[in-house]
């Protein structure tokens, strides 16, 4: 089984349905705090791989909500920027397993490269859950 270093918003509820999957199917998880963690550009541009810049993004977040933080209008250089200034912007979950880099959490993607016990099709394991999420949540 992997050991999966998880980057987390700790209290999301998704966040919890994602590693309970994992540990699940076997796999050793390492929670860290998104939010917290001292991020470097180059770090966190290498779990976006090759995915277009709109789809590094937590739509969930309040900036993207209320219009002040535009994905599809940025390029590179300023969505990093942005998203080490505010970390909630940043799709989660990041993850880490072995040298792979992985961004969001894709069922299939996950099952691919190292197995699930079983997986929640029906299910979006990445919008809030939380039907008052800014009351529910502080913010996203």
């Amino acid at each position: 089984m992997a050991t999966v270093y998880f980057y987390e918003k700790p209290g999301c509820v998704n966040n919890t349905r994602q590693k309970q999957m994992l540990l699940a199917a076997g796999h050793q998880v390492i929670a860290k705090n998104l939010l917290s963690e001292a991020w470097h550009a180059e770090r966190l541009r290498a779990f976006f791989g090759k995915l277009p810049v709109r789809n590094w993004f937590n739509y969930n977040a309040p900036a993207i909500k209320i219009g002040q933080v535009k994905p599809e209008k940025l390029d590179e250089q300023r969505a990093l920027e942005l998203m080490l200034e505010n970390p909630l912007l940043i799709r989660r979950p990041l993850m880490q397993i072995g040298e792979k880099l992985l961004v969001g959490f894709d069922q299939y993607l996950v099952d691919e490269c190292i197995g699930l016990a079983q997986l929640e099709v029906a299910t979006d394991m990445e919008s809030c859950v939380r039907t008052l999420a800014k009351a529910s949540c502080g913010h996203e």
